[in-house]
């Protein structure tokens, strides 16, 4: 072997481009029923509450978790802490921008981007939930009587989630409760 150095360089090393990447494999059929029976389940619960009390608990945001947590259990963003403190933390944001600036667009846009910044400090975040702190500033709901259906409507979901996350079809769920 010789001391000499080497005149040829290393080759390369190819990160994959956004052309040549591949989306993850199709999951189970049996995962993607327990995920859709469990969906399904826990927003028609929600539909079925809301109903019973005469109110409106099932609102887009929601639906929005229950796909993290019954189409991606094992993600960060859809553990119980995040889903349901995510939940309350960004309307918590919501109702303080709609106290101090009114409801408009403009207010609706900061709330959303300031639950960003509170979920992050709570270490809730929750993607979901940006789009209910931009809700309570457009429709200006009850600030109680939102929070405790909120509330009630995270638990249920999370609920139907530890039920299909024990079905042995899809990961355990929760990876971590708080």
């Amino acid at each position: 072997m010789s001391d000499a150095p080497s005149t040829t360089l290393p080759a390369p090393t190819r990160t994959p481009s956004l052309l040549t990447s591949k989306a993850p494999p199709r999951p189970k059929p049996s995962f993607v029923s327990v995920a859709t029976a469990g969906g399904t389940l826990a927003l028609v619960l929600l539909v079925a509450i809301g109903y019973a009390l005469d109110q409106t608990v099932l609102i887009p945001p929601l639906a929005a978790s229950a796909a993290l947590v019954f189409a991606a259990p094992t993600l960060p963003l859809a553990q119980p802490r995040n889903v349901i403190g995510g939940q309350l933390v960004s309307a918590l944001t919501g109702f303080v921008v709609l106290a101090v600036a009114g409801s408009s667009v403009w207010a609706s846009a900061v709330a959303g981007g300031l639950a960003i910044g509170a979920m992050a400090l709570a270490r809730t975040a929750h993607s979901p939930a940006a789009a209910t702190a931009v809700i309570v500033v457009v429709a200006q709901p009850s600030t109680l009587l939102f929070l405790a259906l909120l509330l009630l409507a995270t638990v249920v979901i999370v609920g139907v989630g530890v039920l299909a996350g024990r079905t042995g079809r899809t990961a355990r769920y929760p990876t971590y409760w708080w």
